[in-house]
């Protein structure tokens, strides 16, 4: 698997873009952050919408930035995509001939996607002949997602395409998303400021604070480390890995993962599919016995691996161990002491929510 390697640097007076970052060649890469963390900023330089004084970029053996050698190439000669907060369609066109832009500017030996194949993995065929007025703003982002693929990219960029929609245009198009990851082979780098976005699409997960990478690595162990609190706030929590296991009386249905098993309201979906789930950290509490009449079914044994401050005072974050599995807790500074918890000490976990991401 080839690697993505990026190493930028901006300055700006009021703001210093200092990243050097290598990245998974596949998948989607999440850059998360606050606003003015850098995250649109390193996007851009990645394109090439913005140079950045001796830095480098390469897409496995081709190599699109190398100041020390003399090499910038021109965003319009990169192999990328990039679909913007604004889908940007050319409102005089049909769907159909906003697409065939797109694909016009790549000689046929370089096609990668059939038109037909992209309009139905995106769910657009019957919108070829409308124009882009008469769109939903989830639809227009699929337009757009779809003419970008149509340059036939090595890379594709997407910056919060998800933004400028309310809550039930998003939830429409994330089911797509999601089919281009499991589809394409195409590396994703995703730019949101929306953690449930991000546990949601995310292999690989970039923290980004004041211009700065403060955390980069695989999406779940990530989201579980306990010394970053401050990037995601009320927020915190991890995404686990789960597989349909059994579907039980009481309309509920069993989910196992590398840690034991967790239970939630009944699901379609038929046993052995993969489901993605993430736990806040405000919805689990620790105990030092387990408890024994409780009306939280979740109840995890576990050991203690590392206690961090967070932003709000008087508050900690505890990470703890499930086998391989990690989880946070918050708790309060009070509640540390009365338990006197410690690292490597046995608790049990009371996971009081659930939310299936997929």
């Amino acid at each position: 698997m080839s690697q993505i390697r990026a190493t930028f640097g901006i300055d700006r007076g009021d703001f210093l873009l200092d990243v050097d970052l290598t990245l998974p060649g596949q998948g989607i890469t999440a850059l998360f952050g606050h606003s003015g963390s850098g995250k649109t900023t390193v996007l851009r330089a990645i394109a090439g919408l913005e140079h950045a004084p001796g830095g480098y970029f390469a897409l496995g053996d081709a190599v699109w930035q190398d100041d020390a050698k003399g090499i910038f190439i021109p965003t319009h000669q990169r192999a990328l995509g990039y679909v913007f907060q604004e889908a940007s369609l050319f409102e005089h066109l049909t769907v159909e001939g906003n697409l065939a832009f797109g694909r016009k500017r790549i000689p046929e030996s370089e096609r990668q996607f059939h038109l037909s194949d992209v309009t139905e993995l995106l769910g657009i065929s019957g919108l070829l002949n409308r124009r882009p007025a008469s769109l939903s703003g989830g639809e227009r982002q699929r337009v757009a997602i779809a003419r970008a693929l149509l340059t036939a990219p090595q890379l594709l960029l997407m910056d919060e395409p998800l933004a400028a929609l309310d809550l039930k245009r998003k939830q429409e198009i994330l089911p797509y998303l999601e089919r281009l990851h499991d589809e394409l082979s195409i590396p994703i780098i995703y730019v949101s400021h929306s953690p449930d976005e991000v546990a949601r699409l995310a292999d690989h997960l970039v923290l980004l604070d004041a211009g700065k990478v403060i955390g980069s690595g695989p999406l779940t162990e990530t989201l579980a480390r306990a010394d970053i609190p401050q990037v995601f706030a009320d927020d915190a929590g991890v995404v686990i890995e789960a597989v349909i296991a059994a579907h039980e009386a009481d309309d509920l249905t069993r989910l196992d993962f590398a840690g034991g098993s967790i239970y939630v309201s009944s699901r379609p979906e038929a046993v052995g599919h993969r489901l993605r789930c993430r736990i806040h950290a405000r919805d689990v509490s620790l105990a030092l016995e387990k408890p024994l009449t409780s009306s939280i079914l979740n109840v995890f044994q576990g050991n203690v691996t590392a206690i961090a401050p967070t932003d709000t005072p008087g508050h900690l974050l505890v990470q703890l161990s499930l086998g391989t599995t990690l989880l946070l807790a918050r708790i309060t500074a009070r509640s540390k002491k009365a338990l006197n918890l410690q690292v490597g000490q046995a608790v049990w976990a009371q996971v009081k929510a659930v939310a299936l991401l997929s």
